[in-house]
């Protein structure tokens, strides 16, 4: 075999074991996110919460509209080692909760200390 070959093999391989590795539902993704985020140090865990609010803030911004259901809902994000958001699951499924999701799924929050890491989004509203 020819070292090109090995290694698209190698690669295909751990992409295969990466995917294998992220849930398939959204329980089994705000679970991980609790640990993930319970595991930070405080300074992480300050950095990813700005992230998150910078994040959450261009996401309300973009999907605000005046007769919003404003339902509660969580978005669960799992990130790659640069903070990239590389998938997304949603419980809620109102149309802001959806918008808000495509707008997480779009976004980079900082890089957390391990990959893939979780994290989630849960938002509730006062009326």
């Amino acid at each position: 075999m020819t070292m090109r070959r090995l290694l698209l093999i190698g690669g295909l391989c751990f992409m295969s074991l990466a995917h294998a590795q992220s849930p398939g539902d959204y329980t089994a993704a705000k679970q991980r996110a609790d640990m993930d985020e319970a595991s930070l140090s405080a300074a992480d865990a300050s950095a990813m919460h700005e992230a998150q609010g910078l994040a959450l803030d261009a996401a309300a911004t973009g999907c605000a509209t005046p007769t919003a259901d404003t339902s509660p809902f969580v978005v669960v994000a799992e990130l790659d080692a640069g903070g990239k958001v590389v998938r997304t699951w949603r419980e809620g499924s109102t149309p802001l909760a959806i918008c808000v999701q495509k707008r997480i799924a779009a976004s980079t929050l900082s890089a957390p200390p391990r990959a893939p890491f979780f994290t989630s989004f849960e938002l509730s509203f006062s009326r």
